[in-house]
């Protein structure tokens, strides 16, 4: 009887443009045209690519909600961007972003199915529901739809999604030349589904993708988010800003999903990480203190303000943050990091100064800073203590952050028997350690 196989620590990078700090763009080697820049995304891709990651990732938003005075935003759309970076690179994973409140499901269905198609079975979808008021402004709403509506439409649309693209029987393509039959029309289904949401027919135009179907990522950490991602995810992205809340979280999910019937460890949780590298731990924390302190300050106020719904008139620097801060919007708004952002604060008793410092520039993941070892060893703690399957890694500064870890994080990993030498496979579902599903299969 053979013993199983060890556990495989997952690392994904977050392609936020020029970096997760805000001030990344500042920087004497960066481009301040890199956030509209093909080549910038392509050439962090490959960097990741060749430290063996599993994916790289790219967020998306539906209007202007940063502040542009300042920072660059995320402009391109996601799909037609990975399908470039397909194009560049052989081996890592693509997983893009779309919101279920703003786009239909066949659409999604059909990008991401092209998209996989396209790379050799290397895409995934991120699955968001967008609680800003500006993106619903840009759909013609004047509200937010409620929370619970928002979240009730994108368990419909993900089922939707996933029957489209099981829509093709595996075999239904055949390409007979000598008898002429190129496609079993018996093996190729119409979904005709009619819920509350949506009325949609089927089949989707393109057979099953070369990985079985796009892998299903979710990042929402609500009670409604967290049920989403149990009967839908096939790995989630959190933001826990402690071990044991994020190994609670990670047992309480799969615990669900093990009672919607998808097995044990179905969900691979992938934590968000900021990393700030240095020689030293005093060089780490003088390059995280220098990008901080290239930040106005009052951009910073108008950024945690803005992720715990409530206006910077009321956080003050020196003082820590007011003790009534209900959920945002009236619990309409961002749960995730509203949590996260206030669960650090309350952590380390900060004062908002503190805080901005502590989240390098307020946004709400955690922050690991000091030398390749330190890093290494964070990550080794979380994954061998089970709070997290691996990493969803936000450097500071991109490409140069990226090529820090690359060359100096990844080999520690290597070397303690964590992290992948070589790709085993092409897919992103074989890197996850993902089973192909069977057409129909609710995972």
């Amino acid at each position: 009887m053979t013993s199983p196989s060890p556990r495989q620590l997952h690392l994904n990078v977050n392609i936020l443009h020029s970096g997760f700090v805000p001030s990344a763009w500042r920087l004497p080697e960066a481009d301040p045209r890199a956030f509209i820049d093909v080549q910038h995304y392509i050439r962090v891709a490959q960097i990741a690519e060749r430290g063996k990651l599993d994916a790289v990732f790219l967020a998306d938003n539906a209007a202007i909600i940063e502040q542009i005075h300042f920072r660059p935003i995320t402009g391109l759309e996601p799909t037609v961007l990975l399908a470039a970076i397909a194009a560049a690179t052989t081996h890592i994973g693509l997983i893009g972003t779309a919101s279920t409140s703003y786009n239909e499901p066949y659409n999604i269905a059909r990008r991401f199915a092209t998209l996989d198609h396209l790379s050799g079975g290397r895409a995934g979808w991120n699955v968001v529901t967008t609680a800003d008021l500006p993106s619903a402004r840009n759909f013609g709403l004047d509200a937010v739809p409620d929370h619970a509506r928002r979240y009730a439409r994108a368990s419909e649309f993900t089922d939707v999604v996933k029957a489209l693209w099981d829509s093709w029987e595996p075999d239904a393509l055949i390409g007979d030349k000598a008898s002429g039959r190129f496609i079993d029309p018996t093996k190729v289904h119409p979904i005709a589904h009619r819920g509350e949401f949506f009325g949609v027919q089927g089949a989707l135009t393109l057979p099953r993708s070369p990985q079985g179907r796009p892998v299903l990522v979710q990042a929402g950490g609500s009670a409604d988010g967290r049920e989403l991602a149990a009967r839908h995810a096939e790995a989630v992205f959190s933001a826990s800003q402690s071990f044991d809340e994020s190994r609670a979280y990670r047992q309480a999910l799969n615990e669900r999903a093990a009672a919607l019937g998808r097995g044990p460890q179905a969900v691979k949780v992938l934590a968000g990480l900021t990393t700030i590298l240095g020689a030293t731990e005093a060089q780490a924390i003088r390059r995280r203190d220098d990008l901080i302190d290239a930040i106005p300050w009052d951009y910073s106020l108008a950024r945690v303000a803005g992720i715990l719904g409530t206006t910077p008139d009321r956080l003050h620097l020196d003082q820590p943050l007011p003790e009534d801060l209900p959920l945002p919007a009236r619990g309409n708004g961002n749960h995730t990091f509203f949590h996260a952002t206030l669960a650090a604060a309350r952590r380390g008793n900060f004062t908002v100064r503190q805080l901005v410092r502590e989240l390098a520039g307020g946004g709400g993941h955690r922050v690991a800073v000091g030398t390749p070892e330190q890093i290494a060893d964070d990550i080794a703690r979380w994954f061998e203590g089970g709070a997290a399957d691996g990493f969803n890694l936000m450097p500071d500064v991109l490409p140069g952050g990226i090529v820090d870890f690359v060359d100096a994080v990844v080999p520690l990993l290597q070397r303690r028997g964590l992290f992948r030498r070589e790709y085993s496979g092409r897919t992103l579902r074989g890197h996850l350690g993902l089973s192909w599903p069977p057409a129909g299969d609710p995972g």
